[in-house]
């Protein structure tokens, strides 16, 4: 049993890892044409499906293993969990702030305030109280995504309440996922990981890991996501710079 507990789901890792690969895709295209080195409108056609579309694998997943994570300590007899997913929300907002701080100086007409990190920090924290329940979790979801439909409409004179999906008019940023609607993704999540993966075993019949480099690869990347979002961006723009592109970053 103790053996079983210490498995990873490795579907769960390749399709994170199908969601970093594309996200890298999307951001080095999104830096060309941010730096004028491409012209494209990445605001119409089949970009932005795109870009929700990996966003919300990234955060749906977050849902999922959150509730593998709980399972698992629930079935290992460990104590004090509340504390466990605070620090590990808290450590995942700060990295949010580091980029909040970068993009301020770098970026400024365009810094990131509330941007994926922030969310899933405040997710992972605010989650807690859900992880035992799997219908209240989906009936979570849906309300979420209901009002977000009119919070995300309604424009304030502050961005106090960026966090939640309230904008000030005119507000433009990089990186942009409030709680409206996206932790209602989160609660769709921990539906689906409470219903797939009761007790930490798997409700459906799933081969093992195919002995392939490329699927190997890919879920050794969905491993490694935090990281390699981290260190993505700084590495794109090293080697444009290193290209002899001029991105007038100075």
């Amino acid at each position: 049993m103790a053996k079983d507990l210490d498995k990873r789901f490795w579907e769960i890792d390749f399709l994170r890892g199908v969601a970093i690969f594309l996200m890298v895709a999307y951001h080095f295209i999104f830096d060309l044409d941010y730096f004028n080195l491409i012209k494209l409108n990445l605001e119409q056609g089949i970009w932005p499906i795109l870009a929700r579309s990996i966003a919300f694998i990234f955060i749906y997943l977050v849902g999922v293993s959150l509730t593998l994570s709980y399972s698992r300590a629930v079935l290992k007899g460990r104590k004090n969990l509340r504390s466990k997913y605070l620090k590990r929300g808290i450590k995942i907002f700060s990295w949010g702030l580091l980029i909040t701080l970068i993009t301020r100086i770098v970026v400024p007409e365009a810094f990131i305030i509330f941007g994926v990190l922030h969310l899933i920090g405040l997710s992972i924290i605010l989650a807690y109280p859900l992880l035992k329940y799997t219908k209240l979790n989906l009936i979570l979801s849906i309300l979420i995504l209901l009002a977000s439909t009119y919070i995300n409409n309604i424009t304030l004179n502050t961005s106090l309440f960026l966090w939640i999906g309230l904008k000030p008019l005119n507000f433009y940023t990089l990186d942009y996922f409030p709680l409206l609607p996206w932790f209602g993704v989160v609660t769709l999540g921990i539906f689906t990981g409470n219903l797939m993966y009761s007790e930490y075993k798997r409700k459906i019949q799933i081969p093992d890991m195919p002995k392939n480099p490329l699927i190997y690869s890919t879920c050794y990347a969905g491993k490694k996501s935090l990281l390699i979002y981290l260190l993505h961006q700084p590495i794109i723009i090293l080697i444009l710079y290193i290209a002899g592109f001029n991105l007038n970053l100075i």
